[in-house]
Order: structure tokens, then C-alpha cells, then sequence
């Protein structure tokens, strides 16, 4: 934890994909305030399908879970970074959606327990 974990619509070569999981590793860092070697970042192969305002389209989901760390100030910075790093992409900002989930300790699970 925490994890951020993004699908987009918009097709991405290996190298993009790599890059952008990187960044999105060190952007949750960062900003959540915990050390990389917690954070798990997920950037999905292959482009799915994403309406956005009922059209078809580069777009992308972000979602982030973290024990902890999420207020409505991280909140808004991780949206912030993680749209303009998405934009610098091909993603438009206004095309994406993020959502934020603050997980208890005992919801959530590693190396064969859970963290409370």
C-alpha cells in the first residue's frame, strides 16, 4: 500500500506504459507520503474501452488505495500530477476520472497477512 492502478482507452506502447508506471509510482509516493517500496502502481497491457460523457475516446481511471494518507488535500494533488502526467500522454485531463479509497489495515492483505 498504497496501490494506484490505472486503465485507459488509449493505446500505449511498452516503453509508454513502463514510463507511466513508474511515474505513477513515485507521484503516490511522493504525495501520499510513504516510502516506494510500499507502493504497488498497476498500468493495464491492453487499451480498453472507456465512454466518457457518452463518447468513445482517449480516456483513462485511475483509482489509488492506502491504509491511511488520503485527505482531501492529497487527494487533490494526486489529481493534479496524475492528469498533467496523464496529458503529457495524449490523455485530455478533462477525460479523466480518479477515485480515491482509504482502506482499513485489516482490509487489506500482504505476504500472508493482513496489515492490522
Amino acid at each position: 500500500m498504497p496501490l494506484i492502478r490505472m486503465e485507459t482507452s488509449k493505446h500505449l506502447e511498452e516503453a509508454q506504459r513502463d514510463e507511466i508506471c513508474r511515474q505513477l509510482s513515485l507521484i503516490a509516493a511522493e504525495i501520499v507520503g510513504k516510502p516506494e517500496e510500499y507502493v504497488q502502481a498497476i498500468v493495464s497491457r491492453d487499451a480498453c474501452v472507456i465512454r466518457h460523457g457518452g463518447t468513445a475516446g482517449d480516456a483513462a481511471f485511475v483509482e489509488v488505495r492506502s491504509i491511511g494518507g488520503l485527505t482531501p488535500k492529497v487527494n487533490a494533488a494526486l489529481a493534479a500530477r496524475v492528469c498533467e502526467l496523464l496529458g503529457r500522454h495524449g490523455i485530455p485531463p478533462a477525460r479523466i476520472y480518479l477515485n480515491f479509497v482509504d482502506v482499513r489495515a485489516t482490509h487489506w492483505g500482504h505476504d500472508g497477512s493482513t496489515f492490522g
